[in-house]
């Protein structure tokens, strides 16, 4: 009787177990949602529309990653250094490596497109000038506000190609 008291025991405790053990889960290990009615946060590049989200994105976000998905390899970017009169431009290494410290040293950034203020071009090479407003905080108390307008040149090989920054001219007077 005390044998078949334990043996009930004992299943009750195996079966107790399996439910537990086989209904756990990780939080820091979620399961990947497959829903197919999930809409993509990033816009679709094969827009010009869809290049300044992504950006807007990438700022946002600090997201090195989305930002280099942007620059087309032959990337150049220009300034007007207005302390020293010369207008300077650099590479796109040298533009990830200066978008990452910007990303990396700041609490938040604020980018807003506003309106498109020329717009040329064709379905492989475009020129679009639009203005932007940027807000950097680096802290609290260090916040920087800018309005300035981007020139900036679209390109892509083919229409099924998404489009890349080719050129970024800066025009924000100081």
């Amino acid at each position: 009787m005390i044998k078949a008291k334990l043996n009930k025991y004992y299943l009750i405790i195996l079966i107790t177990t399996s439910v537990l053990f086989g209904s756990c889960f990780n939080p820091f290990a979620p399961k990947i949602d497959n829903s197919t009615n999930n809409q993509n946060i990033l816009s679709d590049q094969k827009t010009v529309e869809g290049v300044f989200l992504n950006f807007k994105y990438a700022y946002t976000f600090k997201d090195t990653s989305i930002y280099g998905q942007l620059l087309a390899e032959d990337f150049v970017f220009t300034y007007y250094d207005y302390d020293l009169g010369v207008e300077i431009s650099w590479d796109r290494p040298t533009d990830m490596k200066t978008t990452n410290g910007l990303f990396q040293n700041t609490q938040d950034l604020t980018l807003i497109w506003n309106n498109i203020v020329f717009e040329e071009g064709d379905s492989l090479f475009v020129d679009v000038k639009r203005s932007f407003n940027l807000t950097i905080t680096f802290n609290p108390n260090d916040i920087i506000n800018f309005f300035g307008f981007a020139d900036l040149t679209l390109s892509r090989n083919s229409t099924a190609d998404v489009w890349r920054i080719q050129r970024w001219k800066d025009l924000t007077n100081p």
